[in-house]
């Protein structure tokens, strides 16, 4: 195993306050066009792996104190899809190598990355439950050799499913945050409420258990609120930066004016500011949240708010907006005042 665990663990983080997570990786490679959208995997680990870290930096820039190893849907049964399986190994190694490499230039933390496999099925659970634990060995395995702090076994639809990948992180000797998708309305797709499944998860030894994804902020706060008055470990939230509502408490339920599917990529007319996820940030924190982040369609510019509104001031903070100076909405300048109708 190398140089890691971080000088600071999470446990010691999380007790110094709110851990301020960064996700949405595979979105936004995917809006600057290094990944295809339908298979989301990510090859850009290894056909343009400097992108990858680019945005590492921006994350860590703007705020996160945890670099999550780009290997969401980077196992077996998705890169048959593309035709990578060969490709399996070194795409897991490179993107933990990134998160360190990353990692180091501002003292973050490092989260190995395992996902719902679209393998498990409940009614098969003994054999399919063993496809995923294989899977699930593989990556972390590899993530164990280059070095991580933790897991972040996420975006799970099944109970059993994510039972299966923390019994793997305890047997690698690594803390486990996870998080379950809310695409349904109260209950996994293994039929355990939401509550129940994070209460279940654990009672199991997840050190940090919640919500990811598919719910946008208005949509996730009620579950949060019944899970924190459930649970008495920490807790996790990473909603999409979306505006989904009670009609639509999902993103991937979201449509367009002519009826047709916004998920995953019509979603901008729902984007929320940077301003709507900091309210959020300050909401979670009063909340009790313990893990702060932001899921699918997350940007740099959403994380420093977040962060900002903790009170905390990141290297980007440096140019956080100064709408004062602007040419013509600014009051710091007396010049273009010529130019009142402009707003019109």
């Amino acid at each position: 195993m190398q140089d890691r665990p971080s000088a600071r663990t999470l446990q010691q983080r999380l007790g110094e306050g709110v851990v301020l997570g960064a996700e949405g990786y595979v979105f936004e490679l995917e809006r600057r066009g290094y990944i295809k959208a339908g298979p989301y995997v990510p090859e850009v680990i290894l056909d343009a792996p400097e992108a990858v870290i680019q945005l590492h930096r921006e994350f860590l820039r703007a705020g996160a104190e945890v670099m999550v190893a780009l290997t969401y849907y980077a196992h077996r049964e998705k890169l048959k899809i593309v035709g990578r399986e060969g490709d399996l190994e070194e795409m897991n190694r490179t993107a933990v190598r990134v998160a360190n490499q990353v990692a180091r230039e501002g003292g973050a933390l490092v989260a190995a990355n395992i996902s719902n496999t679209w393998s498990y099925d409940p009614a098969d659970a003994k054999r399919t439950g063993a496809i995923v634990r294989a899977q699930y060995e593989e990556q972390l395995g590899w993530a164990v050799d280059e070095g991580v702090d933790f897991v972040i076994a996420e975006t799970n639809d099944y109970l059993g499913e994510a039972l299966v990948g923390l019994d793997v992180c305890h047997a690698l000797g690594l803390p486990a945050m996870v998080t379950f998708a809310t695409v349904q309305p109260t209950s996994t797709y293994d039929g355990y409420t939401y509550v129940d499944a994070c209460c279940r998860a654990a009672d199991a030894g997840a050190a940090i258990v919640g919500l990811n994804c598919s719910r946008g902020p208005q949509t996730m706060k009620p579950l949060l609120t019944e899970i924190l008055a459930a649970v008495d470990t920490a807790v996790a939230a990473q909603p999409v930066p979306y505006r989904t509502c009670d009609a639509t408490p999902a993103f991937e339920s979201l449509t367009t004016p002519d009826g047709g599917r916004a998920f995953p990529i019509q979603l901008e007319p729902f984007s929320c500011t940077r301003f709507e996820m900091a309210d959020f940030a300050r909401w979670a924190q009063r909340s009790g949240i313990s893990y702060l982040g932001i899921c699918c369609g997350g940007g740099p510019h959403h994380v420093r708010a977040m962060a900002e509104v903790l009170g905390r001031e990141t290297p980007a903070s440096r140019y956080s907006p100064a709408i004062d100076l602007h040419p013509v909405l600014g009051t710091a300048t007396a010049e273009h005042q010529g130019m009142g109708g402009w707003a019109a």
